[in-house]
């Protein structure tokens, strides 16, 4: 297989997880319109790191069907999205019609999203479960950089590949290597007929993924000229890895005897020096 079979299948697999996203134990899409003080959950954790967003532009990659971008909207931000997914940008611009939003989403694959979006932005919004499906952090950074005004910010949150080199069937509290931590040059293999939300059964099974190392994802920023403002990790998860972890509000954490032992998931904020 090559590049262009990875993203396909991958397409194909995200396409199909819409419906799930939006039906029953999916997204939370009713608080999302009905309820003005409702945001995502991520966002609702990443709120305060870009301070008062009121009036700055956004740009969110990899936004799927919308719910953490129309939660910057809330916010006070003018938000554009981009996605690959043709039936999560439906879902998204329906929302933001429906919600009254001034929201710009844009149907695009990552690598050529510079080609659609001629625009610059304050700010570029990463969320949680993105570059795991990028073959090049390079590239990536590159791009993301060159969305940026000079003195624009950059932050992205993930799951820690720490956590994705785990075996996530066992079913006692063991904490054991199983995959690679750095990228092998090839993706990995997944199949499931089951989404992380919803309860949709989906039929196109096989999705793939590249781990990226934290030095590799923090090079490629440093690379392309951003400059570092912090890196952090956390003992957290926005949902349920191991099915033994316990639940701790809305998120969830290991138990006791094994918090602290792994980080689950990090963030980088970093900012583009403003030109002499």
């Amino acid at each position: 297989m090559n590049l262009d079979d990875y993203r396909a299948a991958n397409l194909a697999n995200w396409n199909e997880r819409v419906a799930g996203h939006t039906g029953p134990g999916g997204y939370n899409l009713v608080d999302l319109m009905d309820d003005p003080s409702y945001l995502s959950g991520v966002v609702d954790f990443d709120r305060n790191v870009f301070g008062d967003v009121t009036g700055k532009t956004l740009l969110h990659a990899q936004c799927h069907i919308g719910t953490d971008t129309l939660s910057w909207a809330k916010l006070g931000a003018q938000v554009t999205g981009f996605d690959f997914s043709s039936e999560a940008l439906a879902v998204a611009r329906a929302l933001a019609a429906d919600g009254g939003w001034d929201a710009t989403f844009v149907e695009t694959e990552f690598y050529d999203a510079p080609r659609h979006i001629h625009d610059r932005f304050d700010l570029v919004y990463t969320s949680v479960g993105a570059i795991n499906w990028l073959p090049d952090m390079t590239a990536w950074a590159t791009i993301l950089a060159d969305f940026l005004h000079p003195g624009g910010q950059l932050y992205l949150r993930d799951t820690h590949p720490m956590l994705g080199a785990l075996d996530d069937e066992r079913d006692d509290d063991q904490l054991v290597v199983s995959y690679p931590y750095f990228n092998p040059g090839v993706p990995l293999r997944w199949e499931s007929d089951e989404s992380y939300a919803g309860s949709a059964k989906l039929t196109n099974i096989v999705n793939f993924e590249w781990p990226h190392s934290i030095g590799d994802v923090v090079t490629a920023l440093l690379d392309a000229g951003l400059v570092l403002d912090h890196l952090r990790e956390y003992q957290h998860l926005d949902w349920r890895f191991f099915s033994w972890m316990e639940q701790d509000g809305d998120r969830f954490v290991l138990p006791e005897a094994r918090r602290g032992h792994v980080p689950l998931q990090f963030s980088v904020l970093a900012h583009k020096p403003e030109q002499p």
